[in-house]
């Protein structure tokens, strides 16, 4: 096979395999046989394309391949249950090949998979791991740290999702507009959690993954678009405000550049611009919410001209409306760095202190990682060191690792 084309499919699976199996999902209206559908059309793009040649929409392509070894999947196993017989011919009987598999208009399939994993019969932990799992393709082991369980106990959680919206027939489609709103937080969360995966990866050997950050903000523009609500509008705001300066958080050794080190000539401004904007008619039009505070805060972390410049008064104030709207331990985490720039270290440190012994962040590694840089600041080495090597220990990102090490072999 020639090398390019290799690295071609390599390329599309990368970027496109979700897609061809939210289609999919639609199309056979079950999750298993999807993704084993989706793995053969894969399969078959790497024995037919270096002779046929790369097909013009290589993504209707593989969505066609796939349904017919679904089709030709069910035929076989026909042979030991009749049904399955009727159920391929009601399949090739439904769908044409003129349908329309390169959509994309609002009746985005991987937005209808995310409304159909975070359907309101599903629990919340089970609606955020199917959608992580199926619309994102986050390994279960992966999916299970970030909701701090083991990797069997996540894998029966999704398991059992797909047989619920198997069994009570939970149709694949975006809801009526009068359901929409009573589904939004669920799915703006999920939006979010991607967001922060591609952003800040949990572990592995890279701090971005680029095209998961990526994906998010394309997903974001889509349900902005179908429903401009404040906070959809302020989700959208904060991954572009966020991933405009992608460019800058990493140098050309894939280390971590901290944001005060950062080269802000390498941040997208425009980006930033169009974000900001959103910010203004977030605001504007339903009243201060989580996502809209937090974008807020990014934007002015991107729109100071220098970080000296920032403005860290209005940066701790936002974060205190946030802690009202929203009290959780990050925010609390935050909000007392913030005021470790306005106000100094050894404010910031009582803070991290307090957080730390009541105990809901003593796993935390950033939590560490903060109170180390607080007592390196008042000239407490040894305390410094032992909030790093924690702070080490915790961590399962490979840059973020050597970062600390580089933390702890300035002190040492």
């Amino acid at each position: 096979m020639p090398a390019s084309i290799e690295a071609l499919i390599n390329s599309i699976y990368r970027n496109e395999s979700r897609r061809v199996l939210a289609t999919l999902i639609r199309l056979l209206k079950d999750f298993d046989l999807a993704e084993e559908a989706t793995q053969d059309a894969f399969t078959a793009a790497l024995q037919q394309w270096p002779t046929d040649g790369v097909p013009h929409n290589p993504r209707a392509w593989l969505v066609s391949a796939g349904r017919f070894k679904a089709i030709d999947h069910l035929r076989r196993r026909a042979r030991f249950n009749a049904n399955l017989g009727d159920i391929a011919e009601a399949l090739e009987d439904a769908v044409s090949d003129s349908d329309d598999w390169d959509n994309s208009t609002l009746e985005d399939d991987q937005l209808r998979l995310i409304f159909t994993c975070c359907h309101p019969s599903l629990a919340p932990e089970a609606q955020l791991a199917l959608t992580l799992r199926e619309v994102c393709g986050l390994t279960t082991e992966a999916i299970a740290r970030a909701f701090l369980t083991s990797p069997s106990t996540l894998a029966q959680r999704i398991v059992r999702a797909k047989n619920k919206i198997r069994d009570a027939g939970i149709p694949y489609e975006i809801p009526p507009r009068s359901e929409l709103a009573a589904r939004l937080d669920s799915v703006l969360h999920v939006i979010y959690l991607v967001f922060n995966e591609g952003y800040s990866a949990s572990s592995g050997t890279s701090v971005i993954r680029h095209e998961l950050a990526q994906e998010a903000i394309r997903l974001g523009h889509l349900l902005a678009g179908l429903l401009p609500e404040s906070e959809a509008l302020g989700l959208l705001a904060l991954m572009l405000v966020q991933d405009a300066r992608h460019t800058a958080r990493i140098n050309a050794q894939g280390d971590l550049v901290r944001l005060e080190d950062q080269d802000r000539s390498l941040w997208n401004h425009a980006q930033i611009a169009e974000g900001s904007a959103l910010i203004q008619r977030a605001l504007g039009s339903g009243g201060a919410g989580v996502y809209s505070l937090q974008a807020a805060i990014a934007a002015l972390h991107g729109e100071a001209p220098s970080f000296k410049e920032t403005d860290w008064h209005e940066i701790t104030g936002l974060y205190e409306l946030l802690l009202h709207i929203n009290p959780s331990p990050v925010v609390e985490l935050n909000r007392a760095v913030a005021i470790a720039m306005r106000d100094g270290p050894a404010n910031g440190l009582v803070l991290l202190d307090d957080l730390l012994q009541r105990g809901q962040l003593k796993d935390y590694h950033l939590l560490h990682a903060a109170r180390a840089d607080l007592l390196r600041q008042l000239g407490d080495t040894q305390g410094a060191v032992a909030a790093y090597q924690i702070a080490l220990s915790l961590t399962e990102q490979e840059p973020e690792k050597r970062f600390l090490q580089n933390q702890l072999h300035a002190l040492v």
